[in-house]
């Protein structure tokens, strides 16, 4: 039984793409089928798979609900957010020039300078919020503009819409990682980009349980590319891991309004605090970025960092003296995380990149989780002060 539920609200999608699969005992649940192979019913005739590397209905199911929820033509569900990334690469060829954010993740960064770097893509690393920068990096070999929006791990904001157009106008495409918004918070493609990736392992699943993500597309000719990609490559999220992912995705909407309580209350706090030197999160009006993310956002994310006063050692007091935050990398699970980005999370770049995206030694992240904002707060005051 196949539901059309594209007039549907978004929590529902949420809860209801991708579900009615079973016909033969009406579950409610998506089944995982774990079979790596399927069986032909004749020579070229099958029932729709064949091989779970290529296709999978459990894979299939996760794929259908996220495109429909970044309102999508197609998905790919991947087995990591750098897979993702890494099929969107096989987009380009040798010679062709990418523009990126130079506040990216780390892991972003560094699959950009190396391997792509050394299989002839070209990339620069601009600053974005200012429009301008973009332009004057723009060459004839310009196919695409990276964007990353809140950035990771600053929070800094970029136009979306106006990037989409300044790729569009140079004949380049644009592709967005939504990972930190997710789109409930967030949906690129209703501001003009080509292509949105995911880590899944984040709020999509929610669970910290599993890691994937996900390359979605509103164009016929990107989703052929990377759904052969994938295929050949080998990319492909496992059955177990797609229906954790699907699972995860059901609570979506409610996660995400207590995840964004709780970073506005922290944010409040941190920014009143005496031992801290300066907050980045959207929410706050004095965030220089506060006006586009109210234009582009429909709220301001789970994710915030702040740098401490005191540098290297007094973040690491703080990482170890609260309860409630696990000191560890990853984001957007349902409990709080807060790790140190100089030594963890883009230890990958260059320390001249990490000082030019505006990282330093006292700066702090935080992925604010689903417990009571009274208790983080409680609990991240007592770090500071103890």
């Amino acid at each position: 039984m196949n539901h059309d539920y594209s007039g549907q609200r978004f929590e529902t999608r949420c809860v209801h793409v991708g579900v009615d699969k079973d016909d033969t005992f009406n579950s409610c649940i998506t089944p995982i089928y774990p079979t790596s192979t399927f069986r032909f019913e004749s020579l070229g005739k099958t029932k729709g798979y064949d091989y779970t590397r290529s296709g999978n209905p459990t894979r299939r199911a996760l794929e259908e609900n996220i495109a429909s929820l970044e309102g999508g033509l197609d998905c790919r569900a991947t087995c990591t957010g750098m897979s993702a990334v890494t099929a969107t690469m096989h987009l380009f060829k040798p010679g062709d020039h990418i523009i990126a954010g130079h506040d990216i993740y780390g892991g972003t960064y560094r699959l950009f300078v190396s391997p792509f770097t050394d299989f002839g893509i070209k990339f620069s690393f601009v600053n974005m919020q200012d429009i301008a920068n973009v332009r004057r990096a723009l060459t004839p070999q310009t196919k695409c503009v990276w964007i990353e929006t809140p950035s990771n791990p600053l929070l800094n904001l970029v136009d979306i819409q106006a990037l989409a157009e300044v790729a569009k106008s140079a004949g380049a495409i644009s592709i967005a990682d939504n990972t930190f918004m997710s789109p409930y918070c967030q949906r690129p493609f209703e501001l003009g980009v080509d292509v949105v990736v995911h880590s899944t392992t984040k709020y999509l699943n929610g669970h910290s349980d599993v890691v994937g993500g996900a390359v979605v597309t509103r164009h016929k000719e990107h989703a052929e590319k990377i759904g052969y990609v994938v295929n050949a490559l080998g990319l492909a999220c496992s059955p177990f891991d797609a229906w954790l992912v699907l699972r995860g995705i059901k609570t979506l909407a409610p996660r995400m309004e207590a995840h964004q309580r709780g970073a506005m209350a922290l944010a409040k706090m941190l920014h009143e605090h005496s031992q801290v030197a300066r907050v980045y999160y959207p929410g706050l009006p004095d965030h220089p970025h506060h006006a586009l993310a109210r234009k582009q956002m429909k709220g301001f994310g789970g994710m915030l960092s702040f740098d401490v006063k005191g540098g290297q050692a007094k973040a690491e007091r703080v990482m170890m003296g609260a309860k409630l935050f696990s000191m560890a990398e990853s984001l957007g699970g349902v409990e709080s995380l807060m790790e140190h980005p100089e030594t963890m999370s883009h230890a990958s770049m260059t320390l001249e990149a990490r000082r030019g995206a505006g990282i330093s030694d006292a700066t702090l992240r935080v992925s604010v989780g689903i417990e009571h904002p009274d208790d983080l707060i409680a609990d991240l005051r007592q770090a500071l002060e103890s």
